[in-house]
């Protein structure tokens, strides 16, 4: 199949599971067309099925604000046009969907099918708000395929937006190779210091990742074990973040990493891996983590559970529950056994239920169901 594939170019979810969708699409044969406003992060133009298209906004003095989501529009009807595209598959509703749709409705009937997936934000944030309500809703109505990350977001979307069509709930993967030759080399261990034990954190910096609570839940573990923590990632509240532990006097045994494309690399060997948001879609942080072996603590909310199996792989406790993550932090620590267990446990649950052939594979018969339908 021919197959455009639209996202942010962030390390966001969304942009990440859409990289590595495009990337694993071309591997097994098909031609892909991703495009965006900027390379994403994660892409690898390897593969000569593989292609990237940026999406150029123009700047007029009539306009205030850059209209990105006709530009993209535009793209979109140039690269399905010229390349003949079967489908367009684009993450995230706002603008994309809407774009698709758009892009399609000039193309014509002779044109494309749109398949949107939905990440969260799109959703529970970007798509509640009043002033995007009604575009969003007709983005998703408006498309030939709908699916969600996870089965908590489906139900959002529904009740939200008072959707009345077919959702369907496709997860987010890994691949599993990728974090295997990550445990060749030092992985985590090259930032702890001895036998101390390190937990680590991937944040966008966001408020909704209440990044203090994972600085406060380190500070009560690190009370009672020698511990470190790593923070990987930036955004809006690291300043905010940085201050707070300068204020608090322990900014020598808090680390901040920065960004990372190969987030494998700061994930094997790790003890724990901590994810306190107020809500999430789905986790593919946590995924990624339990891909590493690493247990997760996290809050019990939207996607979370439907990944982290609560006192198997990880524990799951209500948002804010800083004293209670760090109670269940330390019931693993101290017990590396048990600890072990869990780890195993994690990544034989990531491979089994979340493995990228297999997740793929239900993408790609979507594909084949939507454009068997508009043909």
């Amino acid at each position: 199949m021919k197959i455009g594939i639209s996202c942010y170019p962030t390390m966001g979810g969304s942009g990440v599971v859409a990289t590595e969708l495009a990337m694993a699409l071309a591997a097994a044969g098909d031609e892909v067309h991703v495009i965006s406003y900027a390379m994403p992060a994660r892409l690898q133009l390897v593969d000569p099925k593989l292609s990237f298209h940026e999406v150029v906004v123009p700047h007029y003095p009539l306009f205030e604000y850059p209209p990105y989501s006709l530009a993209l529009a535009t793209k979109m009807v140039e690269v399905a046009t010229y390349h003949e595209l079967d489908l367009l598959h684009v993450h995230y509703a706002v603008p994309n969907a809407v774009s698709a749709v758009l892009a399609r409705d000039i193309v014509g009937d002779s044109g494309f099918q749109v398949v949107t997936t939905l990440h969260g934000t799109d959703i529970t944030l970007v798509g509640n708000d009043p002033n995007y309500l009604a575009t969003t809703r007709y983005g998703i109505e408006e498309s030939d395929a709908v699916t969600a990350v996870s089965e908590s977001l489906r139900r959002d979307t529904v009740e939200r937006l008072g959707i009345d069509r077919p959702i369907e709930v496709i997860p987010n993967f890994i691949e599993p190779e990728r974090y295997d030759m990550a445990r060749s080399g030092q992985g985590a261990r090259r930032w702890a210091q001895g036998d101390e034990a390190l937990l680590v954190h991937v944040s966008n910096y966001r408020p909704v990742k209440r990044v203090l609570d994972v600085v406060q839940i380190f500070e009560r573990v690190a009370r009672e074990v020698d511990t470190r923590l790593l923070l990987v990632g930036d955004g809006p509240e690291r300043a905010q973040v940085e201050q707070y532990c300068r204020e608090q006097r322990n900014c020598d045994r808090i680390l901040f990493a920065g960004s990372t494309t190969s987030i494998e690399e700061v994930l094997v060997g790790a003890d724990l891996f901590l994810l306190p948001s107020e809500t999430e879609s789905f986790g593919l942080a946590a995924l990624e983590a339990m891909s590493c072996k690493v247990p997760v603590i996290a809050t019990s909310v939207g996607g979370l559970p439907e990944v982290v199996e609560d006192g198997v792989t990880g524990f799951l406790r209500p948002v804010g529950d800083v004293e209670g993550m760090a109670a269940a932090a330390l019931s693993l620590l101290r017990d590396p056994e048990r600890r072990r267990r869990f780890g195993e446990e994690a990544r034989r649950q990531a491979v089994a239920r979340f493995s990228e052939e297999a997740i793929v594979e239900r993408y790609r018969d979507l594909y084949r169901r939507v454009v068997r339908r508009g043909g």
